[in-house]
């Protein structure tokens, strides 16, 4: 069990208010504290005591990055920082850091797939406390942010709608923090463009006013992915929607590879497998676009039921990084979305009806599968129908692939005898249509004659 060592973090018990140069006051007046569920939070820490920094990744830089301190922001034409570039800032959560790990590796992959300036924000002084205190300094960590976003618009002229912010748990309040007073700086002058926010904090803030938590009017856009949404001490993350997309892979509570439900490591210091989920599906998403398709649906029950596929007219968006290419084709605010995932790297999973018209003896006693492999070597076997086969019946199934059926590189039928079946049985697949959750289109396969049990039978193009 790894062990998290809390820093002394600086606290102030009997005052109402504290002021920091630059950045403002903050009071622990309602609803930032003395409400129910928030007792616990308190006045933020100075940006001193969080060594608030932030780490610049450009073309330029490569896989270095170049640092600037909080207190360092208006030098910041000293930097590789372009204003011709869309800009993104990455924010770690609760216990984390800036100074490596998933945070250092989104910016780096971001700055190799797209052309813009991408910033590790770094405040692990201020995360490594208590999750209430920590959860304090966020007011501070997003003026902060705020503060060298206005400095961005001043020097640059920079509009913020080309802001992207990029949160996980707390840092996702953070985001929305930031959000909420760029949004009072010149009323002239657009929001931050957009937030995600990774599986934003629940504990003090799911139910609790906007001001306190992320919510729509924080940016031009915002999008949420949901992947530990259940009751504490199970879930550290929001299950209501906050966003103007919701997405809840894999039902929005636990995910699926996942083998820890819950890891408790020290008193006030938690996290676990599908807290983290949400990071890494976003990772992937700027990789694997289509393998994180979501479809809107009035629950995640009705979803597995199949009721919303396939996709509607107006398309289903992408969970994850290119989830605003759908937005304003949507048009819609607070719409919830579902999809599966893989259970391993890159968790990609595309959604097929899958039906199989048989072929041979008129009535067998058995399990039919159909199989995809990969250009790599991987094959996937998904169960179709158990129980009495019969010949000239066709059996359909919802099926979530982790292999991509387009670009499998073979495709066979295959079926397993149960106990009392005449070990000469043969079975084959007539035909067998494939239904894409995209867009509905559907492709067929053949198969030639019959096979014994476990004999692989290779499908082709009809």
């Amino acid at each position: 069990m790894k062990l998290i060592v809390f820093r002394l973090c600086f606290v102030y018990p009997l005052a109402n208010e504290v002021c920091y140069e630059t950045i403002g006051c903050f009071s622990d007046k309602p609803p930032w504290s003395g409400i129910p569920g928030r007792q616990l939070f308190g006045l933020p820490a100075s940006p001193e005591k969080m060594n608030i920094s932030f780490s610049l990744f450009t073309k330029e830089t490569g896989n270095l990055s170049q640092k600037i301190l909080y207190n360092e922001i208006s030098s910041l034409q000293n930097y590789s920082f372009s204003p011709l570039r869309k800009t993104r800032f990455v924010i770690h959560g609760y216990t984390s850091t800036g100074k490596y790990g998933w945070v250092v590796e989104l910016c780096l992959l971001l700055v190799d797939v797209e052309d813009i300036n991408c910033f590790v924000v770094d405040w692990e002084d201020g995360a490594k406390c208590t999750y209430f205190i920590a959860g304090s300094n966020i007011r501070v960590l997003g003026a902060v942010i705020a503060k060298f976003i206005i400095t961005m618009m001043k020097i640059y002229r920079y509009c913020p709608s080309n802001v992207h912010l990029i949160g996980h748990s707390l840092g996702a309040h953070t985001a929305g923090e930031a959000g909420r007073r760029l949004q009072y700086v010149r009323k002239k002058s657009p929001g931050i463009g957009r937030i995600s926010g990774l599986d934003p904090a629940a504990i003090g803030f799911e139910g609790f006013p906007k001001m306190v938590r992320l919510d729509p009017s924080d940016a031009g856009f915002v999008d949420i992915i949901h992947s530990n949404g259940a009751r504490f001490p199970l879930g550290l993350g929001m299950f209501n929607a906050t966003g103007d997309m919701d997405f809840y892979p894999n039902g929005g509570k636990f995910m699926v590879g996942c083998n820890d439900l819950f890891l408790l490591l020290e008193i006030g210091s938690v996290g676990n497998c599908h807290h983290s989920r949400s990071y890494e599906y976003y990772k992937y998403s700027i990789l694997y676009p289509s393998g994180f398709l979501a479809y809107p649906c009035k629950s995640y029950k009705s979803f597995q039921a199949g009721n919303c596929f396939p996709c509607p007219t107006k398309r289903c968006p992408v969970m994850g990084h290119y989830a605003d290419q759908s937005h304003d084709k949507l048009k819609k605010s607070n719409q919830n979305y579902y999809l599966n995932t893989g259970y391993k790297e890159p968790f990609t999973s595309w959604r097929y009806n899958i039906s199989v018209k048989l072929n041979g003896m008129k009535n067998v006693k058995g399990e039919i599968y159909i199989v995809f492999h990969n250009k790599n070597g991987d094959m996937k076997e998904y169960p179709i129908m158990r129980g009495s086969l019969k010949q000239e019946q066709i059996y359909s199934k919802l099926t979530d692939v982790e292999i991509n059926p387009e670009n499998a590189s073979r495709i066979e039928f295959v079926w397993h005898k149960q106990f009392f079946t005449f070990f000469w049985a043969q079975l084959g697949a007539e035909k067998v249509n494939l239904t894409r959750g995209q867009d509905g289109r559907e492709t067929s396969f053949c198969g030639h004659g019959t096979v014994k049990y476990e004999v692989p039978q290779m499908l082709t193009s009809c």
